[in-house]
């Protein structure tokens, strides 16, 4: 079939949604989509006056807004290639990606205006402010004067009215065309250019519309935005799925505490939740837990009559908690703690786990939430393919490999890496290890980049040891690495729990040793985990929240 062309979509989208909200910062300004489209106009009036052409890089760097959600769109329509970058890069790898990507210009939010070096960043024409779209720094006359001059020559353009007649955007040619690049930083400490074709960015939009948009998710609601649109997940499923289908979408622009995102969830009454699984963990370890783990509910909870009532009031309460008024949660990003999960399950929360790669723009598989089954990530999605490398793919964990529409064309400037993934057949080895059901379920089990060897040549996951040990008492989060054949248990604890029960540093070390021996009555042998080591900070993540291993892993064998 002839992929529909993504640029086309925003087009149509533009001109029939025109009077609708579409993007809101959260307590801030709410832009309409004929704003939306007032504003590419000027960004494009730039690029052009400056000399941006068709397949040049823009580079944007800052918190979520509305203001980089129309900049983003205004790099798409002109036909130029968005990097975005996570705001929470350090300057010096903000530095490095507008460097190797080649930008022409780059957007930044407040924090990051103010922390970039414009000298790291030779060839960089210009820098742009997000907030107003002013310009921080300009290397040629052209941009300057463009700037200057924008309101006078945007007035010069359409001197009654920008009207929806004049929304004519730039269309890509091929499927196969570049859209954007998008760096992971990933768990190995290097970062690579995911290049993302129109087709992937049009093929994870066909399949939202289809699992959520033409059923469940009514074109005109609400919708909050957690997760930095910088990153895949936030972008498809936050950001370009709801713009395209008429969505209000509200950013909460500053580093949300656990306070302002349930406020936010209460006022904004979201019909949809993306999120990754700490975001989750952090709402039911700290607002349910405590609740339900006294004496009388667990009393109540094993009484088979009553608990059904009781699991209904607790869910409700927990529905409540995100607003109320969403159809599912949709978890993705990294693994979800069993414990955590299966509560959800017995009190009957609408939630389903997904899996994706940046790889992919980013989704691989999903089930609704009522077929999901516990502890899977779903099944392979349309217009993708997956199979398990493996003798038994049922019983014997295998790499997963995926095909299809979402997968990348290759890391930029790095044929050797894309050789290492995409292979001649056109799969994509996702470095992730699995099994998959006769019904087509898949289950992760582990990175095979971090699985370890048992001193017999056992394979051992430390994920699989990990979640035991993060729902284990005074544990907020742990990584388990290996020292002479011997598995290390890192951990950071709860430290406000601590402090409420005024515990000792020696009252600390007990529980831990107490954890120790119930995670390795629960464990085989080979997986058993010979210390706890404190850890004071919390480990450092990747923009999905997963731990960074590898800088812990070389840090045991240092210390030893």
């Amino acid at each position: 079939m002839d992929t529909p062309k993504l640029n086309s979509i925003i087009q149509q989208s533009i001109i029939e949604y025109w009077d609708r909200d579409a993007l809101t910062d959260y307590k801030g300004v709410t832009l309409q989509y004929k704003d939306v489209a007032r504003k590419i106009e000027k960004l494009h009036i730039m690029f052009e006056s400056s000399g941006v052409v068709k397949g040049d890089k823009i580079a944007l760097c800052g918190r979520n807004s509305a203001n980089w959600a129309v900049a983003f769109l205004a790099t798409m329509t002109y036909g130029a290639v968005a990097v975005p970058i996570l705001h929470e890069f350090m300057p010096e790898h903000v530095h490095n990606i507008v460097n190797h990507s080649e930008a022409k210009l780059l957007f930044v939010g407040d924090v990051m205006a103010t922390t970039i070096d414009a000298t790291k960043m030779p060839d960089l024409e210009g820098i742009i402010y997000i907030p107003d779209y002013s310009l921080v720094l300009s290397r040629t006359d052209k941009l300057t004067y463009a700037r200057e001059h924008l309101n006078e020559i945007y007035g010069r353009k359409y001197p009654k009215y920008f009207r929806k007649e004049h929304v004519n955007y730039y269309v890509e040619q091929s499927p196969d065309e570049l859209a954007l690049i998008n760096y992971t930083s990933g768990t190995t400490g290097f970062s690579k250019g995911v290049m993302v074709p129109y087709r992937a960015l049009w093929s994870n939009f066909d399949f939202a519309m289809d699992v959520i948009g033409n059923r469940h998710v009514k074109s005109g609601t609400n919708t909050l935005s957690i997760l930095p649109m910088a990153h895949m997940y936030g972008m498809s499923f936050e950001f370009i799925f709801e713009f395209l289908h008429g969505c209000h979408i509200f950013y909460l622009t500053r580093t949300p505490s656990p306070a302002i995102i349930a406020q936010a969830f209460d006022e904004i009454k979201p019909s949809i939740v993306i999120s990754v699984p700490l975001v989750i963990e952090k709402i039911i370890k700290k607002k349910v837990f405590p609740k339900i783990q006294n004496q009388r509910m667990k009393l109540l909870l094993n009484m088979p009559v009553i608990s059904k009532k009781v699991k209904e009031k607790i869910c409700e309460q927990v529905v409540n908690a995100f607003g109320g008024n969403f159809y599912e949660v949709i978890i993705g990003g990294a693994a979800f703690n069993q414990e955590v999960e299966k509560f959800m399950h017995d009190i009957g929360f609408p939630y389903t786990v997904g899996y994706g790669a940046t790889e992919c723009a980013p989704i691989i598989c999903y089930s609704d939430w009522r077929n999901f089954v516990p502890g899977s990530c779903g099944k392979v999605v349309r217009n993708m393919e997956l199979k398990i490398d493996s003798s038994s793919p049922a019983t014997v964990p295998g790499e997963i490999l995926a095909r299809g529409m979402n997968v990348m064309l290759g890391y930029y400037k790095n044929e050797e890496a894309t050789k290492q993934v995409i292979d001649s057949e056109g799969w994509y080895h996702t470095g992730d290890l699995g099994t998959m059901d006769e019904n087509g379920n898949v289950f992760i089990k582990g990175r095979s980049k971090n699985m370890l060897l048992g001193a017999n040549g056992q394979n051992i996951y430390p994920e699989e040891i990990e979640d035991k040990l993060n729902s284990m008492p005074l544990v907020t989060e742990s990584i388990v690495v290996q020292r002479d054949e011997k598995l290390i248990g890192l951990v950071h604890p709860d430290y406000e729990e601590i402090k409420s029960l005024g515990l000792s540093k020696n009252d600390l070390d007990n529980i831990m040793e107490q954890n120790r021996q119930e995670l390795n009555n629960a464990m085989p042998s080979y997986s058993k985990i010979s210390a706890i080591i404190i850890h004071e900070e919390e480990f450092e993540k990747t923009p999905k929240k997963s731990i960074k291993r590898f800088l812990y892993s070389d840090q045991i064998s240092q210390e030893a």
